[in-house]
């Protein structure tokens, strides 16, 4: 039988804090929330495996390492109204809501923005709400946001969800493509937006941010 808590230890030093994570808040997150909550049942044992789990034919879930770093480089408060998008089982939201004062989590797949509310219910995170909408719109009505979380890898960040940034708020994505992509943060400041990219990573691609293919004669 798997020791789901040694398991999670083990993930923790052996995996998230190797790759340049200091941030205690992050580590304490990833040791508090139980990630074989967030993982289909016939795939718990993989559950602490330092590599992408599919959980559905349209969601891989990131493995710990570069989700760990990405948190990291977004820099979460603990008074930070928080978007996620493309929540999947809602593991990221989870410990999001260890980090924030709010998360809103949103996912294109009913079935698993499903799956996330009962699981995140189930732990009693109150101060996460998951919304089964379209992950490319955000939810303005629900912002502005003090972090955009892109749970995955994006061709391009579309201008509608920067505009749900707070003034001073930041974007954190993985921009590219499956073979190669870039840890960057977007930062509003009035109505202007920098960034800069942080690192190399690897996060599976959300594919509604896939841009449409050119036709060619």
């Amino acid at each position: 039988m798997i020791q789901f808590d040694q398991a999670r230890r083990n993930m923790v030093d052996n995996q998230i804090r190797t790759t340049d994570v200091t941030s205690y808040t992050i580590l304490k997150a990833f040791l508090s929330v139980p990630r074989e909550k967030f993982v289909p049942e016939n795939k718990r044992a993989l559950a602490y495996s330092d590599a992408d789990i599919r959980i559905s034919d349209t969601r891989v879930m990131t493995q710990p390492s570069p989700l760990a770093k990405m948190l990291q480089l977004a820099d979460i408060k603990p008074d930070d109204l928080v978007l996620i998008i493309g929540s999947g089982t809602g593991y990221t939201a989870a410990i999001a809501s260890w980090l924030s004062n709010t998360v809103v989590a949103v996912e294109s797949d009913e079935a698993l923005a499903t799956a996330a509310e009962a699981a995140i219910s189930d732990l009693g995170y109150d101060n996460v709400a998951v919304i089964s909408g379209d992950v490319k719109e955000g939810v303005p009505s629900e912002g502005p946001y003090d972090i955009i979380f892109i749970n995955g890898t994006v061709e391009e960040v579309p201008q509608s969800l920067l505009m749900q940034l707070k003034d001073g708020g930041t974007l954190v994505a993985a921009k590219g493509d499956s073979n190669m992509a870039e840890a960057i943060r977007i930062m509003r400041t009035g109505d202007s937006f920098s960034s800069f990219s942080a690192f190399d990573t690897n996060a599976p691609v959300l594919r509604e941010f896939q841009k449409a293919e050119a036709f060619h004669f």
